[in-house]
């Protein structure tokens, strides 16, 4: 069977992650949901999105295909109803559908004429940017158990100092020693030619992605995923960062998530609660204002290929687009809009010939080409998000 993942209606919720990539491609838990179907099913999957990440992410259709609601993460049940879906067939989740069968030939897909399956079983859904990190304590221990049955661990170093080391899992090239480790809160999980340097103290759950680094004496709450390729340092709590974005100096990053390419200057701080202990409002590329999380507790959402400067100070719920460059004294507003330049003094546009330059030299020191794909999607991001920027 042929399996494609498709945006569905929380694309624009999920903005600005979703200006880079598609729904799919998320990093939450341990893995990101495209990695997590296509682990359950068995299969490699492709993607309907934005006609402008195309080429990047491709569709592939077949006489018969499932389409997948990649708001959806899923769990063992789940995929094995998706995976033994037929002719006609289609699976809901109450109103909001979760995936169905297509043809080659299907001109038009009408509900009315399938036969509906109704999912009544617990499962993970993103649907806001918000969601990637406060559901992320969930996705980890999901991601754990699937990862780890029938598995075992790599010996943990005597010189490590564990609480609950059961919920520990250390894949095979993993570094560290003179850290520790406590499992008691939720699960660990170190992937392969992972380091933590030591000194660190790591409360989980907690997910430590391939080839990414904790550095020395870092302070680490859950529920924490340091995606492929990343770095962190000083104080982290309950915060998500996709692949080779690096915050690697003192300083506290809480409740919040960067994507990739980001860098977070050393003694950059977020606020994560607000003085008056009010709820959290982030800004909303859908409506054009700020929209209630519902959450008490909310930092930084940061879009890929963004940096800010060192002593960096962030407020609560603040938000930042794609390839923006922050520094200076003061807190910047709470919505920095994609390619912007500067700081709490103000903004000018970061011409996408300075962007570019920045991103080759960024994306080169990993080994990864800028390429003329990369640039086209950063250039229509550009003047989507043109209406948002004042110089």
């Amino acid at each position: 069977m042929n399996y494609i993942l498709f945006d569905g209606p929380v694309r624009n919720a999920l903005l600005p992650f979703t200006f880079t990539r598609p729904v799919a491609d998320i990093l939450i838990g341990i893995m990101t949901i495209r990695q997590k179907w296509e682990m359950h099913l068995g299969s490699t999957t492709t993607t309907i999105t934005e006609e402008y990440l195309s080429v990047k992410y491709p569709m592939v259709e077949l006489e018969e295909n499932v389409m997948i609601n990649a708001s959806f993460l899923p769990n063992n049940d789940l995929a094995d109803l998706v995976s033994d879906l037929k002719t006609n067939q289609a699976i809901f989740k109450g109103d909001e559908v979760i995936a169905f069968y297509t043809s080659e030939n299907q001109e038009e897909v009408d509900f009315d004429t399938y036969e509906i399956i109704q999912y009544n079983g617990d499962c993970i859904t993103v649907e806001n940017t918000w969601d990637i990190f406060s559901k992320n304590a969930a996705a980890i221990r999901e991601d754990f158990d699937f990862l780890t049955e029938d598995r075992k661990s790599q010996t943990i170093p005597k010189s490590v100092n564990t609480i609950n080391p059961d919920d520990i899992f250390i894949e095979e090239g993993a570094r560290l020693e003179f850290v520790t480790l406590n499992a008691s809160t939720g699960p660990i999980y170190i992937g392969k030619n992972a380091e933590i340097m030591e000194g660190s103290v790591i409360r989980g759950p907690f997910a430590l992605c391939e080839n990414a680094q904790v550095k020395m004496n870092a302070k680490v709450y859950g529920a924490t995923t340091v995606g492929v390729g990343s770095r962190i340092g000083g104080e982290v709590k309950n915060s998500v960062l996709f692949a080779n974005s690096n915050k690697g100096h003192d300083g506290f990053l809480g409740d919040s998530v960067l994507g990739e390419w980001c860098n977070i200057g050393a003694d950059t701080n977020n606020s994560n609660l607000k003085n008056n202990y009010e709820e959290v409002k982030l800004w909303s590329y859908e409506t054009e204002g700020f929209a209630k999380t519902g959450l008490q507790f909310c930092g930084l959402m940061m879009g890929d290929h963004s940096k800010c400067g060192i002593n960096t100070m962030f407020n609560t719920g603040t938000v930042v687009g794609v390839s923006a460059n922050i520094f200076g004294s003061g807190f910047p507003r709470n919505f920095v809009p994609s390619f912007s330049w500067g700081g709490a003094a103000g903004f000018t546009t970061y011409v996408t010939k300075k962007a570019f330059e920045t991103a080759k030299l960024v994306m080169g020191r990993r080994n990864i080409d800028f390429d003329e794909t990369e640039a086209a999607i950063l250039e229509h991001i550009f003047e989507e998000t043109k209406k948002w920027r004042k110089d």
